[in-house]
């Protein structure tokens, strides 16, 4: 077989498996020689939203209202006979579209856009009329991020302790791919009722001391695909046809010229 014969085929391996070297190595920046140090900064907590389902219970001194508020169930003093009363479903409170919960005795409080601690005061400031010294807990039920793009096993995780970092998260999501942009991942968060983006670069250092690095409940965290991975899902097959037709022709030519 003539060496021109073969060209193409040489060319077209050369073509699709010459890419640039890829560093998949996070915080490529660090002195591998030295420690490096940042302080950790007052982490911006989380604000409850619309959709949030909360747990919230409340100790006092009085039995009876603990029950009252945290099972829905009081009994009628003298009498033995325990009446029902609408408090929360048993799976928590759910935050409706305006932000408010309906509370039992107090009714419908807003809560959306505060955080739990300052939700925890406000159920406290409105349970005073009724419950001697209450002491009020709210956790998210709810928290859950989602990790999605380059990673590989993309999907949505709930947060028991409702703290994670941007590296925990990946690390849920089986890390990123070999094709993922470590540079430029895309946070997606909502706040307030505003959607927004940002991006983060886990090739840099810094990005340990950058307000993004914790993420917050609901955010959803896209690893973009390189390149050289969107080239080869999106175009491969239909460049293909072109570079094989050309290569044709360039080895027909060399032929000629010989």
């Amino acid at each position: 077989m003539r060496f021109t014969h073969i060209l193409p085929y040489i060319l077209l391996v050369f073509v699709f498996s010459c890419t640039s070297s890829k560093k998949l190595s996070y915080f490529r920046n660090l002195d591998e020689k030295g420690d490096f140090r940042t302080p950790i900064g007052a982490i911006e907590e989380s604000q409850i939203q619309p959709s949030d389902v909360l747990s919230i219970t409340v100790s006092s001194l009085n039995p009876e209202s603990n029950i009252l508020f945290n099972n829905g169930v009081l009994a009628t003093a003298g009498s033995g006979v325990q009446s029902t009363t609408p408090t929360r479903s048993s799976e928590g409170y759910l935050v409706d579209k305006d932000g408010n919960i309906n509370f039992p005795v107090i009714g419908s409080i807003a809560v959306g856009g505060l955080t739990k601690a300052q939700a925890s005061e406000k159920l406290t400031a409105a349970l005073k009329n009724f419950v001697k010294n209450p002491i009020i807990n709210i956790r998210f039920l709810n928290f859950k991020i989602t990790v999605m793009g380059e990673v590989t096993r993309p999907s949505s995780f709930n947060v028991v302790s409702e703290r994670i970092n941007i590296l925990e998260a990946l690390s849920l999501a089986g890390d990123m791919t070999p094709y993922g942009k470590r540079e430029n991942v895309l946070v997606i968060r909502e706040k307030d009722g505003v959607r927004t983006t940002s991006r983060i670069n886990l090739a840099d250092k810094n990005t340990l001391s950058s307000p993004l690095f914790y993420l917050h409940q609901n955010d959803i965290v896209y690893v973009e695909p390189s390149g050289s991975r969107a080239l080869q899902s999106s175009t491969q097959s239909f460049y293909l046809p072109i570079v094989l037709t050309a290569l044709s022709v360039i080895s027909i030519f060399i032929s000629v010229l010989k």
